[in-house]
């Protein structure tokens, strides 16, 4: 029986996008944006556009819950 506890193969780094958490450094104003484009593996911008376009649609109903995420999330 072979041991594949230990293998020869190079450890991978943990791929980004697995889990949410604000992006402090390269956000604008909670970093709540920028985790969620870290977090899905997209451009920032799209998400801030997105973000955007959904508040003025919703009636500002996107910004109670950005303010939720921001106080929730690390």
């Amino acid at each position: 029986m072979t041991d594949l506890r230990f293998d020869d193969s190079p450890v991978r780094p943990a791929r980004r996008g697995s889990i949410f958490r604000r992006d402090r450094q390269n956000g604008k104003i909670f970093g709540v944006c920028a985790g969620m484009a870290d977090a899905l593996d997209i451009d920032v911008t799209l998400v801030r556009v997105a973000w955007i376009a959904g508040t003025l649609l919703g009636f500002g109903s996107l910004l109670l819950i950005y303010l939720a995420i921001a106080l929730i999330a690390d």
